[in-house]
C-alpha cells in the first residue's frame, strides 16, 4: 500500500482494537484518567481513541522500514539542536540520549542518528516474540546504530559511556516496585533510575529527543539537555533529583500532545 495509504488505513486498526477487539483499553482509560482528573469522559475516550490510531501509525511505519531508505529517513525529521548532540560528543564524556514512547520512537533514533552522523548504541528490551524482536534489530541497526538488550550487558553500556560513546534509550516506563517514587502527572510512581546513575557515575550528560508527529506525518524533534546544575550533595539525593528533572521534561511534552503517548502500560501501578 506504501506508506501514504497505510498511514491512513490504520484508523480501521485503531477502530478494531479500541471499539470491536479491546486490547488494555481499560489500562488506557485509566490512565489517561489519572494523569487528567479535570477532563471529563468523553474527552479521556478521545484521547485514549486517538492514542490507539497514532500507535497504529507507528506500527505501519515501522512495518514499512525495510523500504525506507537512508535519504528518506533523513528528511521525514526535522530535528532542531541537533548540534547539542555533536557539542556534547566532542566534550568527550560519552552522551545519553534519552527518549519515550512517544510518535514513532523508532523513526526518532535512526533519522537523529543519520542526521548527526553517528552511531547510537541502542538499549532494547528484547519482545516475547524471538522472531518480532530480531526483525526489529534488525531494523534499528539498518545504518548506522547498534543494540544492546536490556538487563543483559550493563557492564557494556557503562563501558560505552566510558569510551566517549552515544548511548540511547527509552525512559518512560514504571520502574520496579522498590525502585523510587517520584511525581508524574501529580501521583507517585516507581521511575527507572538507570539514565541518572549512568550519568552520574560516567559524566556523561543526559539529552532528551522526541519525536513529535506533525498533521503532515512528518516529525519535529527538539533535543534538550536535563541540567545537572544544583544537584543535591548526597548521591542518592543526586540520583532522585536528575530523575525527577528529565521525568518532568516528559511530562510537559505529553501535556502538548497526549494523544501521541503509549498510555497502554500500567504506569502507576507501583
Amino acid at each position: 500500500m506504501g506508506l501514504y495509504l497505510s498511514r491512513r488505513f490504520a484508523v480501521i486498526i485503531a477502530i478494531i482494537f479500541f471499539f470491536i477487539i479491546p486490547i488494555r483499553k481499560t489500562v488506557t482509560v485509566n490512565n489517561i484518567k489519572k494523569a487528567f482528573p479535570h477532563l471529563d469522559s468523553k474527552k479521556v475516550k478521545k484521547i485514549a481513541f486517538r492514542s490507539y490510531k497514532s500507535f497504529a501509525i507507528t506500527l505501519a511505519e515501522i512495518m514499512l522500514l525495510p523500504s525506507m531508505t537512508r535519504e528518506s529517513m533523513m528528511k521525514l525529521l526535522k530535528c532542531t539542536n541537533l548540534e547539542l548532540i555533536s557539542k556534547k560528543f566532542e566534550e568527550g564524556n560519552g552522551v545519553i540520549l534519552l527518549s519515550a514512547h512517544f510518535g514513532n520512537w523508532e523513526y526518532g533514533a535512526n533519522s537523529v542518528s543519520l542526521q548527526a552522523n553517528k552511531k547510537f548504541t541502542i538499549i532494547v528490551k528484547n519482545l516475547r516474540n524471538p522472531l518480532v524482536s530480531e526483525w526489529m534489530n534488525k531494523m534499528r541497526t539498518k545504518w548506522l546504530n547498534e543494540v544492546v538488550s536490556l538487563g543483559v550487558s550493563v557492564r557494556q553500556i557503562y563501558n560505552d559511556l566510558k569510551e566517549k560513546n552515544i548511548v540511547a534509550m527509552i525512559a518512560d516506563q514504571r520502574g520496579p516496585e522498590d525502585s523510587i517514587k517520584l511525581e508524574f502527572f501529580g501521583r507517585k510512581t516507581s521511575v527507572l533510575v538507570g539514565p541518572a546513575v549512568l550519568s552520574l557515575k560516567t559524566g556523561a550528560p543526559l539529552v532528551f529527543g522526541i519525536a513529535v508527529r506533525q498533521k503532515d506525518y512528518s516529525y519535529k524533534m527538539n533535543i534538550v539537555e536535563i541540567s545537572k546544575d544544583d544537584l543535591p550533595d548526597e548521591n542518592n539525593d543526586k540520583i532522585e533529583e536528575l530523575s525527577r528533572r528529565h521525568l518532568y521534561y516528559l511530562e510537559s511534552v505529553i501535556r502538548e500532545n497526549p494523544e501521541q503517548w503509549l498510555w497502554m502500560h500500567n504506569r502507576w501501578k507501583h
